[in-house]
């Protein structure tokens, strides 16, 4: 299977989630976003890590890192490999001696240890094909997003979220386009997700 490259490009509060958060990755050459939505404790550890904070003790993410390094395990790269009812799957990819192994993990503590181990992110094209969100730039400006702000009443994510099971697929589609363009990647995750489970 074809794996594409994948970068952190946001991470903002969840406007619908108590306590969650919204983690956005990119693929690497193109316009597509991969919008998941994480808990408080793994947002703090990725945003840490990407901010260069030092804690005054090790979070339980540098734990694991110091004790693999401890024991010559290296992670060599995070492969977010299956989507099922709106949960991804991820797996690391370590080597110690030679040898690679690898362990499920969950998709943010993924993350949260690929930032710390410096390696790349990938999925696979079929996984980014169904649930990825395409940005269309029209003026070839590839600016990167802002973290997500609160969506416009119009496609107020509460709202929507209640509604998507009235709404067409016509519908469905020109809600996604207003919330990709409103860079609402969280109610965009929704929609998209009630579209494949009715095209399925």
């Amino acid at each position: 299977m074809e794996k594409v490259k994948l970068e952190i490009i946001g991470l903002s509060y969840s406007q619908t989630q108590s306590g969650a958060y919204a983690l956005v990755l990119s693929e690497v050459d193109g316009l597509r976003r991969l919008p998941i939505i994480i808990g408080g404790f793994e947002a703090q550890a990725i945003a840490i890590e990407l901010e260069d904070m030092t804690p005054s003790r090790p979070l339980t993410h540098d734990l694991f890192k110091n004790f693999a390094q401890a024991f010559n395990v290296t992670l060599k790269e995070v492969i977010i490999y299956n989507l099922k009812e709106g949960i991804f799957f991820a797996k690391l990819i370590c080597e110690k001696d030679g040898k690679e192994v690898e362990i499920d993990a969950r998709t943010s503590d993924a993350i949260a240890l690929a930032v710390r181990f410096k390696c790349n992110v990938y999925t696979y094209e079929s996984i980014l094909s169904s649930a990825g969100i395409r940005l269309d730039q029209e003026d070839g400006n590839e600016e990167t997003p802002a973290p997500i702000e609160k969506p416009k009443k119009s496609i107020s994510s509460k709202k929507s979220k209640n509604d998507l099971s009235d709404l067409t697929i016509k519908e469905l589609e020109d809600r996604l386009d207003k919330a990709v363009e409103g860079e609402d990647y969280e109610l965009a995750s929704k929609i998209r997700d009630e579209i494949n489970k009715r095209t399925s």
